[in-house]
């Protein structure tokens, strides 16, 4: 589990980080909202730990944004607010859980755990995908786009689907490697860029509006820009 922490205090961000990385995790911290934004749309995780007072932008507000930009990241609260009201604020705001400072590391992990198996069966449970006309047909196998269908090699299916279900959020080279390649990533190949450029020709060439976009230094993001 890839764990994005945003937490202004550097014990006990450190602390997190520490505990979560004991238990196999890879965890990244940022401290303050708006590096915090920037990793969250740069970057993909699997469970966002979010701290409300926060410098530049609060944890309430930036979990609005990244809601707004299509991020479904879980999102975990972490704060000393206890107040119902405050919970009730975070969790209209978008976020999916919300613990209380202080906490026991024991109910965090837990938390977090169960976060990310909510949402890995969420979407997998999801039998079509679909970004603005673009639509992905996970039990036929079958891509569509403005009504018409898209052949598409099983590479590049798993290439899109992974991108459709990660619409709005830049993944990586190194993301799409290990995730659809179930690879580490070899900074040799251009592989990936290679598959890129398939299915923008299949899926983007014939229509006005391009949906695949590439992010400079960062990887590629599907998003419908209007």
């Amino acid at each position: 589990m890839k764990v994005l922490i945003v937490e202004d205090e550097p014990k006990l961000a450190a602390f997190v980080k520490r505990g979560l990385e004991a238990e196999a995790f890879e965890a990244v911290v940022a401290f303050d909202g708006l590096m915090g934004q920037k990793m969250a749309l740069s970057e993909a995780f699997d469970v966002i730990v979010l701290d409300v007072n926060l410098p530049h932008i609060n944890g309430f507000d930036l979990v609005k944004r990244l809601r707004a930009e299509g991020v479904n990241t879980p999102v975990l609260m972490l704060t000393a607010l206890g107040e119902l009201e405050d919970k009730v604020t975070g969790l209209d705001s978008g976020a999916d859980d919300y613990l209380v400072k202080p906490f026991e590391f024991r109910e965090l992990l837990a938390r977090l755990r169960s976060l990310y198996r909510r949402s890995q069966a969420a979407p997998m449970s999801q039998q079509v995908l679909q970004v603005a006309d673009l639509e992905l047909d996970l039990e036929e196998k079958v891509a569509r786009r403005g009504g018409r269908r898209i052949d598409l090699t099983a590479k590049e299916f798993s290439l899109l689907e992974y991108l459709m279900r990660n619409r709005g959020r830049v993944v990586s080279r190194v993301d799409i490697a290990e995730k659809v390649w179930d690879l580490h990533f070899d900074t040799g190949t251009n592989t990936i860029e290679v598959y890129i450029n398939f299915l923008r020709k299949k899926v983007d060439k014939d229509f006005p509006k391009k949906l695949i976009h590439t992010v400079i230094g960062m990887g590629y993001v599907l998003r419908d820009e209007g």
